[in-house]
């Protein structure tokens, strides 16, 4: 599996909404960007318990989404990639594609993937539309955190490959299903592998702890 990278994005934190800031919006780097444990150099987030660290080091959004959400909305920041809050875009590749631990190379760079990413009212807000957060849950169009195995740096225009896959059966979209949007809730024998899942974000294997108690 090897796909283009569209665009690598970074963004500054700034008055947001609600009173609060953020960095959800983001552009397009140019030539070599350096990428370590914590993400792009130069990358900020506003709310550092929710977003980045080395679980969540970089945010990768499937361009092809945009046509979708395009449909429903004229907003202009849905010309392009950023609107997301991603740090890579590519098209070719989304959640149906991409598995829990699946390991990726791009540039020198090697990541992990840690979880899907959990939409939040951020996204609803940046594009004046409120019922953009439940509609990314309800059709599984969440994107996906990785974590950074080996720094280095990459660019616009790198292959992404895939190195390494483990979980084949753990596709991101299944995961994001059990977790977030609170499809087959008496899967027990589901929620108990997650619980044990090594590679997946510390997090998200305690709710399937919690869900083994409920």
């Amino acid at each position: 599996m090897t796909i283009t990278i569209r665009a690598l994005l970074s963004g500054r934190v700034r008055p947001f909404a609600r009173g609060e800031g953020s960095a959800i919006s983001k552009a397009p780097l140019a030539g070599k960007v350096r990428i370590t444990r914590l993400g792009i150099v130069g990358d900020e987030q506003a709310d550092a318990v929710h977003h980045g660290g080395p679980d969540k080091a970089l945010h990768h959004y499937p361009f092809e989404h945009y046509e979708r959400w395009r449909s429903g909305s004229a907003h202009a920041d849905l010309r392009d990639a950023g609107a997301f809050g991603e740090n890579i875009s590519s098209l070719g590749l989304a959640e149906d594609d991409v598995c829990i631990g699946d390991r990726f190379r791009f540039g020198t760079v090697l990541v992990e993937v840690s979880q899907a990413r959990k939409p939040c009212w951020k996204q609803g807000d940046r594009l004046d539309w409120t019922q953009l957060p439940s509609l990314m849950v309800h059709e599984g169009r969440s994107g996906w955190y990785y974590r950074v195995i080996e720094e280095g740096e990459a660019e616009a225009g790198d292959t992404l490959t895939l190195v390494d896959r483990t979980l084949r059966e753990w596709t991101v979209r299944r995961v994001f299903d059990l977790i977030v949007a609170g499809k087959h809730k008496n899967d027990l024998a589901a929620f108990r592998a997650l619980a044990e899942m090594d590679v997946l974000f510390e997090g998200w294997r305690k709710i399937a702890a919690d869900r083994l108690r409920d």
